[in-house]
């Protein structure tokens, strides 16, 4: 992504210009995470344009404005200006603030607002100028996907080529499918989507993504991952959205389907998103030091926040109900607050490829890409800086498998809640660090645990499921 130092109104006029752009795409996140968008003739777009904005109704935005004041602007942001690739007529995207037409403010619900408070939070701490997240989120790929519920019937299916499951297939069937928990780095045949990965790949970098390699993962099915090189969080996060933008199209254009939900296939690996993050101040690396794994007292404390308040951060990193069907023991699922050098199996991890100072980094493996980037990444920072600035102690570090660990040992650990609902309980107690610098707000707080309690924790809770009747329909 662009520094936004470096794109002006005039700039991006020019390229519309130079590009033959006839529409101008503005898109802004919802509460929950989802890309929404709104278009335009490129005649509507003027030099004013990013100063007075484009009117839109925000009452039918999810978790945002009610009816009586459902008007708000949306105010481009020049540096995120791109091509579209997937769309027949010439149109030049951008992503926009949502602003209230009122008082001229940032509109608080906005997920885009919340970074740019924590970074401005971050920088008026005077303990860094800059937290670089690093993203790295999973997806499957399949061929057809269906599902359904009513009053009288419930049901998904799902077919991969890849899938383990279709083994017994009789016609086209030509075998070479990765076995359950063992996909990771098979070449092709095995790895039937090597090309269809590359072409998101040249595609991210194309929309000026910094793409850094692609690979099969743990799972059958199409599991799949793309890693983005590290940025700051608030272009980080823009970064995330365009990247899953990019998946879900291209996968589209080939006539399959590309899903980031946690956990779609029972009994095989989940998808995550493991987000690496530093701090930097003056262009120098915060993190690196000579304690514990070459870590700093400064990343040291930072892991500290994250253990602390990590039951309470699921709720915004792991956000759904079907986060929990991964975080689950077992298939390398971190649910233990813990954290170690090497070590998968640890919520914190300090990846050791290399000793170079600018590489140190903790690595956060309980997010998934489900969650919202702007809000996961500012909730993550929020911690961190909280263990900072109270120095939390993390404890010792956990050198050795925390799944061989015996009922007495494993009990001093704490863990990730075992379901939404419980998560957004520990949210509901725990969340003073993120009101800090008015980065988080109560207001947007209390809408987001209601909404998720009620339109997800209870809309499960009331519907059967289909393997009860496996287990109960002759009882």
């Amino acid at each position: 992504m662009r520094s936004s130092n470096e794109v002006t109104p005039s700039v991006v006029l020019e390229f519309a210009r130079e590009q033959g752009v006839q529409v101008v795409d503005l898109r802004f996140s919802d509460l929950h995470g989802l890309w929404h968008h709104i278009s335009y003739p490129i005649a509507q777009l003027t030099i004013n344009s990013f100063r007075d904005g484009f009117g839109i109704d925000g009452s039918s935005i999810r978790g945002w404005a009610a009816i009586h004041e459902s008007d708000m602007l949306l105010i481009p942001d020049p540096s995120t200006h791109v091509m579209d690739p997937f769309v027949e007529i010439p149109t030049m995207a951008m992503i926009a603030d949502v602003i209230d037409p009122v008082t001229r403010q940032r509109y608080d619900r906005d997920p885009r607002y919340i970074a740019t408070k924590a970074e401005m939070y971050l920088a008026s701490s005077g303990l860094a100028d800059e937290a670089m997240f690093g993203a790295e989120a999973q997806f499957f790929i399949f061929d057809n996907v269906s599902f359904d519920q009513s009053a009288n019937q419930g049901f998904y299916y799902i077919d991969a080529d890849e899938g383990r499951w279709n083994s017994a297939r009789r016609e086209n069937n030509l075998g070479y499918r990765p076995r359950y928990g063992e996909g990771y780095f098979p070449v092709s045949p095995t790895d039937h989507h090597h090309d269809l990965r590359t072409e998101m790949l040249l595609m991210m970098q194309e929309c000026g993504l910094d793409v850094e390699c692609h690979h099969h993962q743990v799972a059958s099915g199409g599991q799949g991952e793309i890693d983005l090189h590290y940025a700051p969080l608030l272009r980080a996060a823009d970064a995330m959205m365009l990247y899953k933008y990019v998946v879900r199209n291209v996968a589209r254009q080939h006539g399959k389907t590309a899903t980031f939900m946690p956990k779609p296939l029972f009994g095989d690996n989940g998808n995550s998103m493991h987000t690496h993050q530093s701090l930097w101040k003056e262009g120098k690396p915060l993190f690196f030091g000579d304690g514990y794994a070459g870590l700093s007292d400064i990343a040291l404390w930072y892991i500290g926040g994250l253990i602390k308040h990590g039951p309470a951060l699921a709720a915004l990193t792991a956000p759904t109900t079907n986060s929990y069907k991964r975080l689950s023991a077992g298939l390398d699922a971190p649910v233990n607050l813990a954290y170690s050098r090497r070590n998968r199996s640890a919520a914190c991890r300090i990846p050791l490829y290399s000793s170079a100072p600018e590489a140190k980094r903790v690595e956060y493996r309980p997010p998934d890409p489900s969650c919202n980037p702007y809000i996961a990444f500012s909730a993550m920072l929020m911690a961190g800086l909280d263990g900072i600035e109270n120095r939390i102690d993390p404890g010792s570090p956990l050198d050795k498998d925390i799944y061989d660990l015996g009922p007495e040992e494993l009990q001093k650990v704490p863990s990730i809640p075992a379901s939404l609902e419980g998560a957004l309980d520990e949210l509901s107690v725990d969340y003073q660090f993120l009101l800090k610098g008015d980065v988080f707000t109560e207001d947007l707080l209390e809408t987001y645990i209601a909404y998720k309690r009620e339109k997800e924790v209870n809309a499960l809770r009331l519907r059967p499921h289909p393997h009860e009747f496996t287990m109960y329909y002759d009882i």
